[in-house]
């Protein structure tokens, strides 16, 4: 009887024990998602006050809490110019990066990215085509969009044929991706040599990622698309966990690996189109960012998602804060600060490798 009560007991304590120690495993997530968001609000809050007419503190929230007015430089400053790029910079970042996250998770390979799925190439061309097929006129906003949109989601649909016929492996699926990320880099070629020198130029500032187009009637849908797609990734995170643990593994616990991987690239690829159609391709968000969490998070896509998509929203707002004061009154393509900032510190993870992802 002292016997099967002293069991009962220790089950007690351990099973107690294993809810405090996951409980502390929540509580240490969530003060990474809410750190992330508070350096999120200080740096929006400094890059609402840099830029060609510089503004103090006190004069920005007066401006935000009064609402817009003409009266005022600073006033059309900041409602019409800073505001809808910073806000479009954090809907980017964050979603590239959710996009990214899920990318290589489902297909268990680190340079799995929107940029590396041919993805963002996809955009560059359609952009590239509207702006050829417009030249020597104004380009609609609506042509620019519509085809950065429907072109930036045939290479994961090309991926989704290769996969219903062919029964491809996620590394023929990476490697399929990387494929349209050449072709249409070769179209996109193609345009800019036939094009006007105006219209190059405008493709290829397209084509290495630009928020200086920012306004609220780009910003409206860009929102739109994150609200409904990155709940999409949240539901199907616990999947892509399993995932990891094997294909087998995976449908052993109930898993359609096949069908989780084509629901999430298509959630992917549609939540990607939808933002990069108006910015063009931003390299390194969708690849480095979640890299970087994944070594202070750990593999949980169910808080990784959150955490990466802050951390890309953070860097991608950095990131065009500087490239829009540093040589004031011109602005750098953010796509090439980006570029800059990522790039190194890729190659610092790759040099400190010990295992995993990187």
């Amino acid at each position: 009887m002292s016997t099967s009560s002293e069991t009962g007991t220790k089950v007690r304590l351990e099973r107690k024990e294993v809810e405090e120690s996951y409980n502390k495993f929540i509580r240490k997530k969530i003060r990474y998602i809410i750190l992330f968001f508070v350096i999120i609000l200080v740096i929006a809050g400094i890059a609402v006050a840099l830029g060609c007419f510089p503004l103090s503190v006190s004069e920005v929230y007066s401006i935000i809490f009064h609402g817009l007015s003409t009266e005022t430089l600073g006033d059309e400053s900041v409602w019409l110019l800073r505001l809808p790029r910073i806000t479009l910079a954090l809907l980017v970042g964050f979603g590239l990066a959710a996009a990214g996250t899920m990318m290589q998770g489902t297909l268990k390979n680190p340079l799995a990215s929107p940029f590396t799925l041919g993805i963002a190439a996809g955009a560059a061309f359609g952009a590239s085509l509207a702006l050829y097929l417009a030249e020597g006129a104004v380009v609609s906003e609506y042509l620019l969009v519509g085809c950065a949109f429907f072109f930036a989601l045939i290479p994961t649909f090309v991926i989704m044929l290769l996969t219903h016929f062919r029964r491809a492996t996620p590394e023929t699926m990476v490697l399929a991706g990387i494929g349209m990320l050449y072709l249409f880099g070769a179209f996109q070629g193609l345009v800019q040599f036939i094009s006007s020198p105006t219209t190059v130029q405008a493709a290829v500032i397209f084509g290495v990622g630009t928020l200086a187009r920012a306004s609220w009637a780009q910003v409206i849908p860009a929102a739109i698309v994150l609200i409904c797609f990155v709940p999409l990734l949240m539901w199907k995170a616990w999947d892509v966990n399993i995932l990891d643990a094997g294909d087998e593994a995976a449908e052993s616990m109930g898993v359609n690996t096949a069908r989780t991987r084509v629901i999430v690239m298509l959630i992917t690829t549609i939540l990607t189109a939808g933002l990069v159609c108006f910015t063009g391709p931003i390299g390194f968000i969708g690849l480095i960012t979640p890299h970087i969490c994944r070594m202070f998070m750990g593999g949980d896509n169910r808080f990784l998602i959150p955490v990466a998509g802050f951390f890309g929203a953070a860097l991608l707002l950095g990131a065009d804060t500087a490239a829009r004061t540093v040589i004031a009154p011109e602005s750098i393509p953010v796509g090439i600060v980006v570029s800059l900032i990522a790039g190194p510190l890729f190659l610092i993870m790759l040099l400190r490798k010990k295992g995993g992802y990187l």
